[in-house]
C-alpha cells in the first residue's frame, strides 16, 4: 500500500476516533443544598456516555442552588438559591471547559424558589416560589444577566390537604407562547400566556387559566411529550401521573395512573418526571417510603400510559433524575444518602438495571447534561 495512503488512513482513523470520543462526552452539572451540609454550589463533571464514568472538573460557589436551567445556546445557566435570601442567579457557562462564573443575582420575588425555567429565546426566566406561593417572571438582558424588571404573580386558594398555594415548578410550552405552573397547594396547573415584548409584564392568564386535578393531588413537576401534543404532571401528595392532551395553551385530562402499590397507605411523595427523547417511555419517581422509579410506556396514538416496571431507586429522598443524551443511562439524585446513582437503560423496553456505579456528593438535588464543545 502507498505510504501516503497508509498515513492518510491512520490520520482519518485518528480524526474519526477523536470525534467519536468527543461525541460521547457531556458536561454533567449537579445542583446541591449547601445548608446544612458540605456542598458549596453547582458542581461540573465530565460524563462519558460509553461507560457511564463521571469525573470532576470544577465548581462554582453558590448558596443552595437546588435547581437550575441551561439556556438553549448553552452560554448561560440560571439557578435558584433556595435559602433565606431567596435569589435567582445568572451564570456564564463555557461549553468547552465547563467553567461557571456568577454574573449577577436578583431577588426571586417571593420566598423559597424551588424550580426555574428559561424561555427558548432567552428573554425571561421563570421561577416557582414554593414558600411564597407565587410565580416570578424575571427579564434577561442581552448580555445574559438578570434585569431589574420582575413580575411576581401571587396564587390564591387551598386544597383539602394544603391551606395555601405552593408553586412547585414552571415549564414553558414547546412553542414558547405559554407558561404552565404546577401549584401543589391548590391542585392546579395554572396556565399563562407569554408575551416577552410586553416587558416588564410578560405573563397573562390564558383563555383556560388552569387545569384542576383531583382534590389533594399536589402537582409537583411536569413535562411535555416530544410530539408537543401531550403534557404530563407528577403529583407529590397522591403519587400519581396525570396525562393531558395539549393544544394552544389548553389542557384536557385523559388519564391518571398511580405510582404506588394498590392498598398502600403511607406517603409516596411523587417527585420528578422525565420522558425519553424518542417519546416512547415516561419515568416518574417516589422519594420517601417507597423510593422507586416507575416506568411507563406511552401510547403513541393517544398519549395514555401503561406501567412497564418499577425499579428501586437504591437511595432515599431522590428529588430528581435525568436520562443522558445517548438514552443509555439514567442518573438519580439521592439527597438523604449523599450520592448520584447510575442505572443502565434499555431503550427497547425502557427498563433500568443498576450498574453499581455511584458518585458521592453531599445533598445533590438536580443533574443536567450539557453537550461539550
Amino acid at each position: 500500500m502507498n505510504l501516503k495512503k497508509v498515513i492518510g488512513f491512520y490520520v482519518l482513523m485518528l480524526i474519526t476516533s477523536t470525534l467519536f470520543a468527543q461525541a460521547g462526552r457531556y458536561h454533567l452539572l449537579v445542583g446541591t443544598y449547601t445548608a446544612p451540609g458540605k456542598s458549596e454550589g453547582i458542581y461540573v463533571y465530565e460524563f462519558n456516555t460509553e461507560n457511564g464514568e463521571m469525573s470532576y472538573k470544577s465548581k462554582v460557589i453558590l448558596e443552595s442552588p437546588s435547581y437550575f436551567a441551561v439556556s438553549p445556546d448553552r452560554k448561560f445557566v440560571y439557578s435558584v438559591s433556595e435559602s433565606k435570601e431567596s435569589k435567582i442567579n445568572a451564570l456564564s457557562f463555557d461549553a468547552k471547559s465547563g467553567e461557571l462564573k456568577l454574573i449577577n443575582s436578583r431577588p426571586s420575588g417571593s420566598a423559597g424558589p424551588t424550580h426555574i425555567s428559561v424561555d427558548a429565546l432567552r428573554k425571561y426566566v421563570f421561577a416557582a416560589n414554593y414558600g411564597g406561593g407565587s410565580l416570578t417572571a424575571l427579564a434577561i438582558e442581552e448580555d445574559g444577566s438578570l434585569g431589574a424588571d420582575i413580575q411576581d404573580i401571587k396564587h390564591e386558594g387551598s386544597s383539602i390537604v394544603m391551606k395555601k398555594p405552593y408553586v412547585h415548578s414552571v415549564v414553558v410550552s414547546p412553542d414558547n407562547k405559554y407558561v404552565l405552573a404546577a401549584d401543589l397547594g391548590t391542585d392546579k396547573i395554572n396556565i399563562y400566556q407569554f408575551k416577552p415584548q410586553n416587558r416588564p409584564l410578560a405573563l397573562f392568564p390564558a383563555a383556560q387559566p388552569f387545569a384542576l386535578l383531583d382534590p389533594g393531588a399536589g402537582p409537583r413537576h411536569s413535562a411535555f411529550h416530544p410530539n408537543k401534543k401531550y403534557f404530563y404532571s407528577v403529583t407529590e401528595l397522591n403519587s400519581k401521573v396525570y396525562a393531558f392532551e395539549y393544544k394552544k395553551g389548553r389542557l384536557k385530562q385523559i388519564q391518571s395512573i398511580s405510582m404506588i402499590p394498590e392498598g398502600f397507605t403511607g406517603p409516596g411523595h411523587g417527585a420528578d418526571i422525565q420522558i425519553s427523547e424518542d417519546g416512547k417511555f415516561l419515568y416518574a419517581n417516589t422519594r420517601s417510603t417507597v423510593n422507586e422509579i416507575a416506568i411507563f410506556s406511552i401510547n403513541q396514538s393517544n398519549g395514555t400510559l401503561s406501567l412497564v416496571d418499577k425499579q428501586p431507586s437504591l437511595g432515599k429522598s431522590s428529588r430528581t433524575f435525568q436520562i443522558d443524551p445517548s438514552g443509555n443511562w439514567l442518573i438519580s439524585t439521592s439527597q438523604a444518602t449523599n450520592e448520584l446513582i447510575l442505572f443502565k437503560r434499555n431503550q427497547e423496553t425502557g427498563k433500568l438495571t443498576p450498574t453499581g456505579q455511584k458518585l458521592s456528593i453531599d445533598k445533590p438535588s438536580l443533574v443536567k447534561f450539557v453537550k461539550m464543545d
